[in-house]
């Protein structure tokens, strides 16, 4: 069986009961992480709707380790990019590490240049609930715009995907010595487009999950000579758990290490011609930007769902109505609920006290005010 993982959100998934934990394992790299016992049916599980965690592979974690190296030497107010960031496992690792180290000061963006994939990553981003993080879907290019505005910026770029053979049948179809090359151009120009928007004695945080070395520790040094930067020297961690080192970075190879493929890397930058930096992100168009609680209608004020997710919502604002796992199934499935002890109007729906949203309780039914986006597809009644 393929191991399969999940990390915990520390900022919601404390004091929670989290029974999918039992007999669980550490992830030695992540803090939070937990290899499971066994593969649960995560749709069916309301805590992970809730964010209370996210799902993901093991070693993909190893990216969130290696960009904590570099938090020591950052200040409060710090800017990150999460590049490529969809469908959002790498942004919400590394939210949560901003946060335990800067409290509120920090600004991430999120981002995704595929519009289908940046949707999910939104749904995901407001499941974790941080309001420090913005989620966009542009282009590399257009952060240039923004001049050398980032301290971090993290590139998990488009690979040839061959740590995902083992899961992952299309791959291994589509793998070719021509898809390396042309992933390794791609990234070269990825590279290219989003330098100068990352700061001098800024840090790039480079990964993939491929073995090549034409896409990982060639590209590093191409990015080091080329637009101007100090690779950092991997450390030997983890050998017992089957990390290995190679020229410049750590490589984690499927069936070596608990999870699957990963290689990552980092630099530091130089040189590099960039403008100052400018801190008007609205010509990105964010698809999300800072905490919305919800908007005026006529005489009403309207909740948004995504409040409800947020690690800042002020518990006690809504009147409660913690429900059993099949209600809140149901909630999830967006049918109608009743709510016969609740209050008429606004209610938070929470699920062992843990909120999942809002509906508006009309008495005999209530108005369920999930996102189509985030309703649950299979059927729920043998859950």
């Amino acid at each position: 069986m393929i191991p399969v993982s999940i990390r915990l959100n520390p900022f919601k998934a404390e004091g929670v009961r989290l029974p999918i934990l039992e007999g669980s394992s550490p992830v030695p790299w992540s803090r939070f992480g937990r290899i499971l016992a066994e593969r649960p049916v995560f749709t069916l599980h309301p805590l992970f709707h809730a964010g209370c965690y996210y799902v993901q592979d093991s070693s993909a974690m190893f990216v969130g380790h290696v960009f904590r190296k570099f938090l020591e030497r950052m200040e409060p107010g710090v800017r990150v990019l999460d590049l490529c960031a969809a469908p959002g496992g790498k942004t919400t690792d590394i939210a949560a590490s901003l946060r335990e180290h800067f409290g509120d000061s920090f600004l991430l963006v999120s981002n995704d240049p595929v519009r289908e994939r940046a949707r999910v990553l939104d749904d995901n981003v407001a499941r974790w609930g941080d309001p420090n993080v913005v989620v966009t879907s542009v282009d590399p290019a257009a952060f240039a715009s923004l001049g050398a505005f980032f301290d971090i910026v993290v590139a998990d770029v488009p690979c040839s995907g061959e740590g995902m053979f083992r899961k992952d049948a299309v791959a291994v179809e589509q793998w070719s010595p021509d898809l390396v090359r042309l992933c390794a151009a791609r990234q070269k120009r990825i590279l290219s487009d989003v330098w100068p928007s990352l700061r001098e004695g800024g840090v790039l945080v480079y990964s993939t999950c491929t073995y090549e070395e034409a896409e990982n520790d060639d590209n590093l040094e191409w990015a080091a000579e080329t637009l101007g930067g100090s690779i950092v020297a991997a450390e030997d961690e983890f050998p017992e758990y089957g990390v290995r080192l190679t020229r410049h970075g750590s490589l984690l190879r499927a069936g070596v290490v608990p999870g699957e493929g990963q290689w990552a890397g980092a630099l530091v930058k130089t040189a590099g011609d960039s403008m100052p930096a400018r801190s008007d992100l609205s010509g990105l168009k964010p698809l999300r930007s800072g905490l919305v609680k919800g908007v005026v209608k006529g005489h009403d004020f309207v909740p948004d769902a995504d409040w409800a997710l947020s690690i800042k919502y002020e518990r006690g604002t809504y009147p409660e109505a913690d429900v059993d796992k099949q209600t809140a199934l149901r909630y999830l499935h967006r049918d109608t609920i009743v709510l016969p002890d609740a209050p008429s109007g606004y209610v938070l729906v929470t699920y062992r006290s843990v909120p999942l949203g809002f509906v508006k309780n009309l008495g005999r039914r209530c108005n369920n005010m999930l996102p189509a986006s985030r309703r649950i597809l299979m059927d729920i009644n043998n859950a």
